[in-house]
């Protein structure tokens, strides 16, 4: 296998056989590695811990990432599927929903089980240096599971002993501040105890740690604000953070934008945390990507999948790239310099050489994606989709891909550092504010910006280099803590519907023209206080009722 940590993931399949069951707020999982002879060596430990970087994140990563992180945020969308994630009615039933809440349970519920293992049964054997890190690392996976938990349902309750639970019959869930302020703490602790230099390609580092701190941060200084501003000592830990990650981490943006998404990308100079997905034969299941099979648009270009036929990017994600001018039709017209676009989704006439398109016939050729349609097509999307398994080196099959999710890149904490300058001003001219938001934005091919820094520049910057990486909701979640009508009117001016795209010539054409479809009418989402949290889904109501009661401050054991 590719890289180290994928043999220990190897390993501890073995032991981990199937999904914690959804009774996680009852008792502990019982699918996990409890055998007490298993913890005797630095390598059994590694192995405990390496499924945190895979499995345990499986049914998040599958679809929910996206329909959450983008649908939801309004960055891409489904045109016949998933309708309820791109019209902002997720319900209680919803299958992502219960998905993605399901998977954030089984990461902390497993995490937990990692740390009482690895504390109980950890042998002389066992290094003191990877002792330390393995539980580091079951703490840093939890406590990016409640990251995503509390800013998707609001007030849950904070389990750090499933064993716990077992004689406590009235957990309940806790306030947003208090898991906020659990969450800081927790991360400030984890840092000190991981690397600053991985001890096998594709584990946590101390910058790992301290990146998660600057986004937390960032995000807590909403929480904690008043009046409608930030807490300023938090937007000064996040930029305190996100500037150490940047000079001492040792991490560097990539040249190319694109490069990113070729394979094989995998931990890269750029890749502060991803996850860490193997391809390891058609048969596996789990520990593999499975999402490239539900964005390619077509079988044409997969590996006996390909169901992404209906997705595409927003109307209002195409307005954000420079370049796109607004017709007195009501049409769009233009190109983009901002390469970003090529690389997150797929124009009419473009060419994409390091993917192999199946054609009529038999034959086969390097993509250029079609031209089709009479009055809607889809701008398909590119980002994870890196073609058949002769393109990526045989490692891949039907809903089985082997290269990783980005879950922290440096250029976020570019990008986080800018914000936290900024904090509450109405702009900022601060010069390394400007050059680190530069870093990102001349990387994407586009002139150096030497205007005032807003929040609005700042946005714009982090939906189109964060698109389809499942980030858009979340920033928006993150705006709505301290200035919730900007969010509302973010997400109810974006278009969400159907629309035609026309190259001026095919292949390699010098512009596009954008046209709505007139008789599709779903364009728009109602975003309000009342629907801007996910329900509970209905099934984890049913077993835990105990959710339903009011929220109580958390305090850390």
């Amino acid at each position: 296998m590719k890289k180290s940590v994928r043999i220990y993931i190897a390993i501890a399949t073995v032991f981990l056989l199937s999904a914690c069951s959804k009774d996680f707020l009852v008792k502990p999982p019982t699918d996990a590695i409890t055998d007490g002879n298993f913890y005797k060596t630095d390598d059994q430990v590694l192995a405990a811990t390496a499924l945190l970087y895979s499995r345990v994140w499986f049914d998040y990563n599958d679809k929910a990432s996206y329909n959450l992180g983008d649908f939801r945020g309004g960055t891409a969308f489904s045109a016949w599927n998933d309708r309820g994630n791109v019209l902002f009615n997720t319900t209680g039933n919803t299958p992502e929903n219960g998905a993605a809440w399901r998977s954030f349970f089984i990461v902390v519920g497993q995490s937990n089980l990692a740390i009482e293992n690895i504390n109980t049964y950890a042998g002389a054997g066992v290094s003191d240096q990877v002792k330390k890190m393995a539980i580091a690392e079951a703490r840093f996976m939890r406590a990016l599971a409640y990251r995503f938990l509390v800013m998707n349902w609001g007030e849950v309750p904070v389990i750090e002993n499933n064993l716990a639970l077992l004689a406590d019959t009235s957990i309940t869930k806790n306030t947003i501040p208090s898991i906020w302020r659990f969450l800081t703490g927790e991360m400030r602790d984890i840092a000190e105890d991981l690397p600053e230099t991985p001890l096998r390609p594709g584990r946590l580092t101390r910058w790992s740690a301290e990146g998660m701190l600057a986004r937390f941060y960032l995000t807590r200084a909403g929480v904690d604000g008043s009046g409608g501003g930030r807490n300023q000592a938090f937007l000064d830990s996040a930029k305190f953070y996100a500037d150490r990650v940047i000079k001492n981490s040792g991490a560097s943006l990539l040249r190319n934008y694109s490069d990113l998404f070729l394979f094989p990308y995998d931990n890269n100079a750029e890749s502060l945390f991803s996850l860490q997905w193997v391809y390891s034969g058609p048969t596996t299941w789990g520990t593999q990507n499975s999402t490239p099979a539900y964005l390619a648009y077509s079988p044409d270009i997969a590996n006996g999948d390909g169901w992404g036929g209906d997705k595409g990017a927003t109307w209002w994600m195409i307005s954000m790239y420079d370049g796109f001018n607004e017709m007195p039709d009501g049409s769009m017209k233009g190109r983009t310099l901002d390469q970003r676009l090529k690389a997150t989704f797929m124009l009419p006439g473009a060419s994409y050489p390091e993917i192999t398109q199946t054609i009529p016939g038999g034959g086969k050729q390097k993509l250029v994606f079609p031209f089709s349609g009479t009055d809607n097509n889809f701008l398909a999307i590119k980002k994870y989709v890196t073609g058949k398994a002769e393109d990526v080196g045989g490692q891949a099959a039907s809903q089985r891909y082997g290269h990783d999710t980005y879950m922290l890149r440096l250029a976020e904490l570019y990008l986080i550092y800018a914000e936290a300058v900024l904090g509450n001003s109405p702009s900022t001219t601060d010069a390394t504010a400007l050059e680190y938001f530069n870093k990102v934005h001349t990387r994407a091919g586009l002139p150096a910006f030497e205007d005032p820094l807003t929040l609005d520049d700042i946005l714009k910057e982090r939906f189109k280099e964060f698109s389809m990486e499942g980030m858009a909701w979340y920033d928006l979640v993150s705006l709505h803590y301290h200035n919730p009508q900007k969010a509302y009117d973010i997400l109810n001016e974006q278009d969400r519907g159907l629309f035609f795209t026309s190259p001026d010539q095919f292949p390699n054409p010098t512009e596009w023209t954008f046209t709505k479809t007139s008789w599709f009418s779903e364009r728009n989402i109602t975003a309000n206080s009342g629907n801007f949290r996910l329900p509970i889904p209905d099934a984890e109501l049913s077993q835990a009722p105990n959710l339903l009661k009011p929220a109580t401050e958390y305090i850390q054991q």
